[in-house]
């Protein structure tokens, strides 16, 4: 039985390319980037071409790239790091605006810094996902220290307008953050034109490897660092860097393309009108431009989404229900629950994440069992009248 893997939203297979850059930095090229020797100084240059590369990817400069080990710790270090940063400077500013929808790094820690004193206002959104530019003019405050809006959402795909925010955040004088981990390499992101202050990024939605990612500081601004050791990057990212990771990290970015894109959106669209015509199915998110060229989430409102993807699983297809790191639970999606969806259409959700690897056959092999599963999961719910 040949394996369908369609959750690509959680992680996917690394590129051979990238493999094939990373090898060497294993076996050959091992030395530490601190270290003053031949053998350091060599995995200290490959750190600092990554650094370019990925710097001129946003259009930012390479002084701007701190290196992480992944989305979860640069969102970490980013929201934590501004506000122990100004509570050391007594600036008197304690204030984050947030989203309802965004990944749950982000949200858990808005309620930990919520225990350490900082106030949070957490906007809603419409029902495809987008945040009210008005809302956020109206939220933020002298004490706000920055808006924190994801730019292309994990579980549903919007994609929000980060000119449009970035502009309000400057006029405000307030920081602007964003989460790009699912959005980078598929959607621009220009931290010129967009006016982002930081931007978090990772390595393995993108063919890259896992346990590393990327913070984008902008210069001049400060941050309390999380971890206290060597003074690594910056003094900002304490801890002996991941050469072999941040070289495949590097090399994942140097070879995305618009082709690769184009070709997932074409997917995308193709899916999500074959599943609509299945009778009773809702698309969650929006459509066109305006959503990730690689998710569709649909909800079939009346059959659950966990018995969906089982019978996939056993069809050897896999995709998820609801979020990838969430999936443990049962609780229902909060994403879509900001949407407005009840929880018997949020347990209903299934998500498909394509990536450039993903061909049309498989698609068509996965149209040809879905109704089926539908079908036979409608026939015994006692949720269909």
């Amino acid at each position: 039985m040949k394996e369908i893997y369609f959750d690509n939203a959680a992680t996917t297979k690394m590129d051979e390319e990238v493999v094939k850059a990373m090898l060497p930095y294993f076996t050959e090229k091992y030395g530490n980037a601190s270290s003053q020797h031949l053998a350091g100084q060599e995995a200290k240059n490959s750190i600092e071409k990554a650094r370019k590369l990925i710097a001129k990817s946003i259009n930012a400069k390479p002084e701007e790239i701190i290196f992480t080990s992944g989305g979860t710790e640069s969102n970490n270090l980013a929201l934590k790091g501004l506000f122990f940063q100004n509570k050391k400077d007594k600036t008197g500013k304690d204030h984050f605006i947030t989203t309802k929808i965004e990944h749950d790094c982000i949200l858990n820690t808005c309620k930990w810094l919520e225990k350490q004193g900082a106030k949070v206002t957490y906007l809603d959104v419409d029902k495809e996902g987008f945040v009210n530019l008005e809302n956020i003019i109206k939220a933020i405050t002298e004490k706000t220290i920055a808006v924190s809006i994801i730019h292309g959402n994990n579980e549903i795909g919007t994609i929000q307008d980060l000119e449009a925010i970035g502009k309000i955040c400057k006029e405000k004088k307030t920081l602007f953050h964003t989460d790009a981990c699912q959005s980078f390499t598929k959607v621009p992101v220009d931290v010129q034109k967009q006016n982002l202050s930081l931007v978090t990024l990772n390595s393995h939605k993108i063919h890259g490897p896992k346990g590393v990612g990327a913070l984008y500081l902008r210069s001049g601004i400060k941050i309390d660092p999380l971890a206290h050791g060597g003074g690594h990057e910056k003094k900002i990212r304490s801890g002996t860097e991941n050469v072999p990771g941040i070289v495949g990290f590097a090399k994942s970015v140097d070879i995305a393309n618009s082709k690769d894109v184009k070709k997932m959106t074409n997917l995308r669209d193709y899916l999500i009108e074959a599943l609509l015509k299945i009778g009773n199915v809702n698309l969650n998110g929006p459509k066109g431009n305006k959503r990730l060229c690689n998710n569709i989430n649909v909800s079939f409102n009346n059959i659950e989404g966990e018995a969906v993807g089982g019978m996939l699983e056993d069809a050897g297809i896999y995709a998820s229900t609801g979020s990838a790191c969430m999936s443990n639970t049962l609780e229902t999606s909060h994403v879509l629950k900001a949407l407005g969806l009840e929880p018997l259409q949020s347990n209903s959700s299934l998500r498909i994440s394509l990536s450039k690897y993903t061909t049309l056959e498989e698609i068509q092999h996965f149209l040809k069992k879905i109704p089926e599963i539908v079908e036979r999961l409608r026939k015994i719910s006692p949720l269909v009248n």
